[in-house]
Order: structure tokens, then C-alpha cells, then sequence
């Protein structure tokens, strides 16, 4: 029999539910998850049901220093992603983060810091990452094929929201509980890939409505308008408050356009690359000879068992990850740049001020004269998938 990667979840909530079914569902066949831990003991007897050998805490603490596991994932509201990761670090265990990284890129770097320093593997749930659709754009962008990026453009509108869900928890969709709204619960993953394609913007221009579409105190309905070193510029637009919504993701490069949108890719392939026919041509209305081509992927989309199945192949015989723990900081750091933007109404240039934004988030907490209702049910977050 094979070695396992014995296994801790911290929280058991909809993510950490999820990855209980995964293993039972026999898709993680070299892990095996030996304890949870939540503050909630209500939850146990479900994961009971389930992994009847499973052992339960009611705390962290006692789960990193029991001796069970030799890897955790942390499935916890956002804030608790980086003292718990650094906790786990300390107690000698190979760390999984869910997305986000965290609140804010000071906590964050901090977190890096010092996984830096230990011999314990440090990852990230990006698994999205996994998708057949953006690594094969990654492919084509990292080739060079098409020349440089000129645009890129994301509208990400299909995060539909109900006022219900928003009430479902104490934490959600305040400054204090969750640190932000969409761009923080819905988009870490879509603002990963935004930069693991494109690079990091030098530039940040952003408007994040507050409570548009929701009884809420944090944003709902985001636009995000960004300037790369090379000239190209970019947008991201994301609600919670559209339906139907879009997924639609266009990358204008030098020789070519990439659309992407109902898990399709089409390649608008230019015979002469733009910039020069910009130049030389002695046309007014010139037109470019090309063609479009229907991408073919393999079609593998392994998402949260894909970056499981890699943690553990890491740990276990050092194959690659799906995303380093630093990786976290990028997505994050643009969606920070875009509230200091929306706040301080101008242009933010990268790296951000982290003490400025640490110091303004914690104006908005203690500020706070939102009233929570909270109506607790099940809901399925449909975040950790897309």
C-alpha cells in the first residue's frame, strides 16, 4: 500500500464539507483525512457520518499539536487564513490556504515571511488554475506567439447573489467578518488568473460600489481599470447583482485576439501583427487578413481535488504544486490597490501603501454602524468552484 498524506481540515464549513465529500468520493486517493477541528461542534456529526474514523476539535490549537495529521487546510473566514497558516507552520505541518491568501497584503507578506523560513510546504487553493481553458491561454500568452498584450478585458458578472445569502452569516459581508465582499469572497480566484495571464498592472483605477444591490456594507459591484508596464491597459468588472451574468474574458496581444466565454476559447489570428499595420499602412480603413481558430484543450478541469492530489504529490515525492503560498499576495494586492483607489477617489501605483490600507480598513471596522441580520441556513458558495 502507498504512503498517504495524513491530513487536518480546519473548518468545517462549505469548503471544508466539500473537501470531506471529495475524499469520500475517492478523488484525493493519496490523502487521508485523519481530523477536523471547528468551532461549531454541530458540524461534527455530519463528518462523522462520513469518515467515521475522523477525530474532532473544537479549537485549531489542539488539532496542529495533536500529532495526527502532517498537512492541514485552512477553510476558515478570511482573517484567520494567515495567524492559523503561521500557527500550523510552527507546529511542523505542511499548510494548504483557501483562498484568499487574506485580508490585507501586510498580514499576507508576513505569512510568507515566515514560511519562508521553515522546511514545510506552503500552498495556495487556486484551482482554477486547473482549468483546461486558462492553462491553455497561459500557454499561448508564456509562448510569445502573438506578441505583446495590448488589452485585456474581463467582465465576470455571474456571482448572482440573493439577500439570503449574505444573511446565512455573521460574518459575511462585513468589514469586520469577511474584510470585503465580491472581491474578496467571489473573485481571489478570477483576479489569480487575471494576473497569472497577464502579469501585474504598475497602475490601479477603481470604483467599488458599496451596497448597490444588497443590504451590505462592503461592495457588490466592481470596476477595475489597470495599466501594465508595457502600455497595455486592462478592465475587470464584477457584481453580485446581475443576472443573468457574463464570463467573458478578451486578451487583445499584438498578432491576435483571445476570447474566451462559455468554456470555449476562440483565437482571432492576424496575418500581420496591428501595431505595424498602425505604422505602415497607407490606408485609411485598412483592414488585417486572418482567422479564427476554435481552440481544442485537453479538456481537464481537476479544481479542488486536482490542487489537493498536487499538494500531496509535492509532499510526498516533490512533483509541482498548482500555486505557491506566495503566489497568494498578487490577486490580493490588486484588489486591495482597487479599494485604497475607490477610497481615496485617484490612481494607485503598485506597490501599495500597506500600512496606509491596513490603517483605513481598520477605520472602516471601527466605524462600523451596520446592522448584521443574520438568518442562518445552508448555502452552497458557489465561489470556491469559479
Amino acid at each position: 500500500m502507498s504512503e498517504k498524506l495524513k491530513l487536518g481540515i480546519v473548518g468545517i464549513g462549505n469548503m471544508g464539507g466539500a473537501h470531506i465529500q471529495n475524499y469520500v468520493d475517492g478523488k484525493m486517493p493519496e490523502i487521508e483525512i485523519t481530523c477536523i477541528a471547528d468551532i461549531d461542534e454541530r458540524k461534527f456529526e455530519n463528518a462523522k457520518n462520513k469518515i467515521p474514523e475522523v477525530v474532532c476539535f473544537n479549537n485549531a490549537t489542539d488539532l496542529f499539536n495533536s500529532g495526527l495529521c502532517q498537512a492541514v487546510i485552512i477553510a476558515t473566514p478570511h482573517y484567520y487564513h494567515p495567524p492559523m497558516a503561521i500557527e500550523a507552520l510552527k507546529a511542523g505541518l505542511h499548510v494548504m490556504s483557501e483562498k484568499p491568501a487574506g485580508v490585507y497584503t501586510k498580514q499576507v507578506r508576513e505569512l510568507i515571511e515566515f514560511a519562508q523560513t521553515q522546511d514545510k510546504t506552503f500552498a495556495i487553493m487556486f484551482n482554477q488554475r486547473t482549468n483546461c481553458i486558462y492553462r491553455k491561454v497561459k500557454e499561448i500568452l508564456d509562448s510569445g506567439v502573438y506578441g505583446e498584450l495590448k488589452r485585456v478585458s474581463w467582465i465576470i458578472t455571474d456571482w448572482f447573489r440573493t439577500q439570503q445569502y449574505y444573511n446565512s452569516g455573521g460574518w459575511r459581508a462585513t468589514w469586520s467578518g469577511e474584510g470585503g465582499g465580491v472581491m474578496l469572497n467571489q473573485c481571489p480566484h478570477q483576479l489569480d488568473l487575471w494576473q497569472w495571464l497577464c502579469g501585474m498592472p504598475k497602475k490601479v483605477r477603481a470604483i467599488c460600489n458599496v451596497g448597490k444591490w444588497h443590504d451590505i456594507e462592503v461592495e457588490d459591484d466592481v470596476t477595475i481599470y489597470v495599466e501594465y508596464p508595457n502600455g497595455a491597459t486592462g478592465t475587470f468588472i464584477t457584481s453580485t447583482g446581475d443576472y443573468p451574468g457574463t464570463n467573458r474574458l478578451e486578451i487583445s496581444l499584438q498578432k491576435a485576439k483571445i476570447v474566451c466565454e462559455y468554456e470555449k476559447i476562440k483565437v482571432f489570428e492576424l496575418e500581420e501583427n496591428v501595431d505595424e499595420v498602425i505604422k505602415t499602412s497607407d490606408k485609411g480603413f485598412d483592414a488585417i487578413k486572418g482567422r479564427v481558430i476554435d481552440l481544442e484543450t485537453d479538456g481537464l478541469n481537476e479544481q479542488h481535488p486536482g490542487v489537493m492530489n498536487a499538494f500531496a504529490a509535492h509532499i510526498l515525492r516533490g512533483e509541482p504544486l498548482v500555486a505557491e503560498g506566495a503566489e497568494g499576495i498578487n490577486g490580493l494586492t490588486i484588489s486591495n490597490a482597487a479599494f485604497l483607489s475607490s477610497w481615496l477617489d485617484k490612481e494607485i501605483e503598485l506597490p501599495i501603501d500597506e500600512d496606509l490600507y491596513y490603517d483605513m480598513l481598520q477605520d472602516k471596522i471601527k466605524n462600523s454602524k451596520f446592522v448584521k441580520v443574520v438568518n442562518e441556513q445552508v448555502v452552497e458558495d458557489m465561489s470556491s468552484t469559479y
